[in-house]
């Protein structure tokens, strides 16, 4: 197998057009690799400037994971931080887990910053949201945002063997006219549930109108970890 090391976005394309398969930080792909056969070309993005950026309100999909830190908001920190061990943080990506992943560990993060994505096609790269990222298994460039008021994150224990632990990740945003808005997202298993709305009157009104979205849907164990994790959210300094 031939290692593509692409150093520009015009590069990667070219790569991309020959038939390279990007490999990201090949933690997900090489036991299936080693399985089917290897591809006679793959691609890493992680000489791309725009691939690897770090920087307030963007995050670069050839990021690994441990070098998340406190430039982007606190909420997508977190939730990298709890991925794997230490050895799988060093070497997954923020792409890989987004799109190649079952457990999409940072995507109730990236929903609640109301993330867009850059992505990267064979005619170029272009801005779309996660739900078509995640629907077409499209080549993460980055991801954008702007900056909440606040964010917050929590994974619950979970069992060797077990499901997927449950997760919140949840966010408060101000609009353009002044009023603030929670949005929340949780993983539930495998499936992500995402609700917002408005909460200038406090958790309870915003909780409220939280249950007429998807999050609503959770059962009461799993209401219970969101009223907390929301109240505990909006009672920070930052929102009041």
């Amino acid at each position: 197998m031939l290692l593509r090391l692409p150093e520009s976005v015009s590069e990667a394309q070219e790569c991309m057009a020959e038939g390279a398969v990007p490999v990201g930080g090949a933690t997900l792909v090489w036991a299936g690799w080693q399985r089917d056969g290897f591809p006679e070309q793959a691609m890493s993005l992680r000489n791309v400037p725009e691939a690897t950026v770090i920087a307030p309100g963007t995050l670069g999909g050839a990021v690994v994971l441990n070098r998340i830190d406190e430039r982007v908001p606190e909420v997508l920190r977190e939730a990298a931080a709890s991925v794997g061990t230490g050895a799988v943080r060093r070497t997954a990506t923020v792409g890989g887990n987004l799109v190649g992943s079952t457990l999409r560990c940072l995507l109730p993060a990236a929903l609640v910053l109301d993330a867009r994505a850059t992505v990267l096609e064979p005619e170029g790269a272009r801005e779309t949201d996660l739900a078509e990222v995640l629907a077409k298994q499209h080549l993460l460039l980055s991801l954008h945002w702007s900056d909440p008021v606040t964010s917050a994150y929590r994974k619950l224990a979970g069992e060797a063997g077990g499901p997927p632990p449950f997760v919140v990740a949840g966010a408060v945003h101000r609009g353009p006219d002044g009023h603030h808005r929670l949005r929340l997202a949780v993983r539930d298993g495998y499936e992500v549930l995402a609700g917002a709305a408005v909460c200038d009157a406090g958790p309870e009104e915003a909780l409220t109108a939280l249950r007429d979205t998807a999050v609503g849907t959770l059962n009461d164990d799993h209401w219970e970890v969101v009223r907390r994790h929301a109240t505990d959210l909006l009672a920070r300094p930052a929102v009041r």
